[in-house]
């Protein structure tokens, strides 16, 4: 394609308001606040911090500056860039390793995805009142238990993440994050209003804020880092696809420091949304992932309004899971309009109902395959379901490769007068970048990617 035909960003704001977008999801509502819970509090956010500067932002920049640069989509620039620097440019196929990475994150996260869905219609038709621990689990059994009815929930998810994306980028993804990121920000400060006056404020802010000595250990570190990774998304080349279709004259760096900023505020939004109401209930705020689903009902059912508030979480954390699923899906959906031959509107299809399908084993192990462990054998993971194999296998393994490899071509492949041309930096903030991304980021990718193995 000529670039004068590609579709284009109308505006640096869509553009920013798309990549945030892309960075909260779920990450940053779902898993933020119970991985703070679970990993201590305010030495896990110390790290996390840590990780953002020293390992998210320059791949978010190096991800960015491959999109823009190449003009195409992750396999055709990275191949394009290589050669065009005297590389291998089999170096293409890091990008169809990350697609494949992207594409196995969305089967599932579609899956937690739909749930806020049914959540969102049970706080419509009958409310939370009077939910107690023992009817919270049974509603979870009951929505996840029905296979048939989970699957249609799961099916009006993907379908609401491919038509958005079937309508293009400016008409399609822009337009839904010119409406998902302002309302999902004004849902999050009010519901972290409202949590702060009925809630339990001042141990919220001490467990989140405040660093204890026993949690600041390495795994807690590598921990965080990961969290950096699934919420905002590095190393996958969603960026770099938003990116193709970026003004040469975006600020680049602007948009990195702004997103980061942008992810970080809506994720403590969100634990300052959750933890008060977690510590005024006497609930655990380390209950990992059950804390959304099974927790909170709880919390909602003994609160003032609480069907409102309930409604408005949910909704709010669904504005966040299709922001990032639209991500994922135009990750993928770039290089089948390319090689496919296909019109955009056929590749969503294709992608939607490929995507429907991939979902089905994760949303069946909440129910008819509760008992398999078909990976156990291969990796360990006994005590894992489908679901949290896949989670571990994606977030664990496959998206630090993906990050790793990423990080070895921004800083190996990439030249410094590249950076400097497409970042018009200084030459020592172009070699502080080149650094981090030739020596620091990859090497603690590497831990990470380590610590998946050994824990698995």
């Amino acid at each position: 394609m000529q670039e004068d035909s590609r579709d284009r960003w109308s505006s640096h704001r869509g553009f920013i308001l798309a990549t945030i977008g892309s960075a909260v999801g779920l990450g940053s509502i779902w898993k933020f606040p119970y991985e703070v819970g679970r990993n201590g509090g305010g030495g896990f956010l110390l790290f996390y911090t840590l990780g953002l500067a020293l390992v998210v932002l320059p791949l978010m920049l190096a991800e960015l500056l491959i999109g823009r640069r190449s003009r195409a989509d992750l396999p055709s620039g990275m191949a394009s860039l290589a050669q065009s620097t005297g590389r291998n440019p089999r170096w293409g196929w890091v990008g169809v390793f990350a697609i494949a990475t992207g594409f196995v994150i969305l089967s599932y996260y579609a899956v937690i995805g739909c749930l806020t869905i049914a959540y969102a219609e049970r706080a419509v038709l009958r409310g939370f009142a009077g939910i107690d621990p023992g009817a919270a689990v049974a509603l979870f059994a009951a929505i996840t238990g029905d296979p048939i009815a989970f699957a249609a929930y799961h099916a009006a998810f993907v379908s609401a993440t491919a038509s958005v994306v079937a309508r293009g980028i400016t008409g399609g993804i822009e337009a839904a994050c010119r409406v998902l990121m302002p309302l999902l920000m004004l849902l999050m400060v009010a519901l972290a209003v409202y949590a702060s006056v009925v809630g339990d404020v001042g141990r919220a802010a001490e467990f989140m804020l405040v660093p204890r000595l026993e949690s600041l250990t390495p795994r807690v570190a590598l921990e965080a880092l990961g969290l950096g990774f699934f919420s905002i998304g590095a190393g996958l080349g969603v960026m770099a696809t938003y990116a193709a279709h970026a003004a040469r004259d975006t600020p680049l760096g602007l948009v990195t420091v702004v997103t980061i900023l942008g992810d970080t505020a809506i994720s403590l939004l969100a634990g300052f949304a959750v933890m008060p109401l977690v510590f005024a209930q006497g609930l655990d705020p380390s209950a990992g992932a059950s804390l959304m689903f099974l927790s909170l009902p709880v919390a909602f059912g003994g609160l003032p309004v609480g069907d409102l508030v309930g409604l408005t979480f949910f909704v709010a954390l669904f504005a966040a899971a299709l922001a990032s699923a639209i991500s994922l899906f135009e990750l993928a959906v770039a290089p089948l309009v390319k090689y496919g031959r296909l019109t955009r509107g056929q590749a969503c299809l294709i992608l939607g109902v490929a995507c429907w399908a991939a979902g089905l084993p994760s949303l069946l192990s909440f129910n008819l395959w509760s008992d398999a462990r078909p990976l156990a054998p291969i990796i360990g993971f006994e005590a894992s379901g489908i679901f949290d194999a896949l989670d571990r296998v994606a977030s664990d393994l496959m998206l630090p490769v993906s990050g790793f490899l990423l990080a070895v071509f921004g800083g190996r492949v990439l030249s410094r007068a590249v950076f400097a041309e497409e970042l018009g930096w200084s030459t020592a903030a172009v070699g502080g970048i080149r650094l981090l991304l030739r020596w620091i980021a990859p090497s603690l990718i590497a831990m990470f990617l380590v610590l998946g193995i050994l824990s698995a």
